[in-house]
């Protein structure tokens, strides 16, 4: 899952040999950062929300930036997506959504988990009922943007993910899914293009606006949540928290540090593993071969033909 995070930032602009020299160095560090958060600062994220999320986006977009530098990627006209690429991509979206809870939720014991499954769905739907709204205003003809539903939909369930142990409330959780699902729906029309055009940071699959945004949000709401953490509230916070928890302070400073820790380390450590992958001995794709599949599998052109195929097919139909 890792992979998919960070990865989605370069897709379609990275041969296969400089993705698994990504992929290799990102894990090592990755690792490195989820012990000092969970070892040595002590921080509790069940879902991994900056661990995995966070840390994977902003390592991500960090390589990015350095690898695009002088790179013809906005030369190719085959980025974006079809009709039936969207649609397999929402069959694994509604797949996600179902499991969320779960990926949240597996490293929990006893009443943790319940509470966890719980926070996670209730967060989801916010997030997804909001983006279906946010999506619907932000359009001059009121209709939904697939980008938004395949991916803002989702939001919920990263923001709540540090916090889905904990004592969110019901109310909580749905406020949480809606700023996600708001700050994803607006990241991905508003802030990406930006982003883009004016720092040069390309971002394929809007990796901060699903995973990058709404882990930091995850991040802070794990830091007011534990701020009012005690013994009263949840019998005993240990179990949540760990044996080194004394008070909500001291854990909501444990809970700021992991997250100022972890950013730091995905944005230094991202930017050294693109300098790693931009001069060394890499072969980079050409201007053809950005977004395009058709110089590294066979039987692609299958797709063309399955166009030209439903193309006389509704031609029959016209004429009939």
């Amino acid at each position: 899952y890792q992979r998919k995070v960070h990865g989605g930032a370069v897709l379609g602009k990275l041969s296969a040999f400089q993705l698994l020299l990504m992929t290799t160095v990102e894990v090592v560090f990755f690792k490195i950062n989820e012990t000092i958060g969970v070892k040595l600062i002590k921080a509790a994220d069940l879902g991994g929300s900056m661990f995995v999320h966070a840390f994977g986006a902003y390592f991500g977009l960090a390589l990015s930036r350095v690898v695009s530098f002088g790179m013809k990627h906005r030369e190719s006209k085959d980025e974006g997506s079809e009709y039936h690429s969207d649609l397999f991509s929402m069959i694994g979206s509604v797949f996600l959504w179902i499991f969320w809870p779960s990926f949240n939720a597996a490293l929990a014991s006893d009443e943790e988990r319940v509470r966890a499954v719980i926070n996670t769905y209730l967060a989801l739907s916010a997030s997804c009922l909001i983006t279906f709204a946010i999506s619907a205003i932000l359009d001059k003809k009121g209709k939904l943007s697939m980008v938004h539903v395949q991916n803002a939909t989702l939001a919920g369930g990263v923001a709540v993910g540090t916090a889905a142990n904990m004592m969110l409330q019901p109310a909580g959780a749905l406020l949480v899914g809606t700023l996600a699902g708001i700050l994803s729906t607006l990241g991905y029309a508003k802030l990406q293009p930006l982003l883009d055009q004016k720092l040069g940071l390309h971002d394929t699959c809007g990796v901060n606006n699903l995973h990058g945004m709404p882990g930091i949000l995850a991040g802070i709401v794990g830091i007011v949540v534990s701020l009012f953490a005690n013994d009263k509230i949840y019998g005993n916070a240990s179990i949540v928290f760990g044996d080194q928890f004394t008070s909500g302070t001291n854990q909501a400073l444990r809970q700021m540090l992991a997250l100022f820790v972890t950013l730091v380390m995905a944005i230094t450590f991202g930017s050294i593993t693109g300098l790693l992958i931009r001069f060394k001995p890499c072969v980079p794709l050409k201007v053809g071969q950005f977004f395009n599949d058709t110089a590294f599998w066979d039987g692609v052109e299958f797709e063309e033909a399955a166009a030209n195929h439903f193309s006389l097919e509704i031609e029959k139909a016209e004429d009939v």
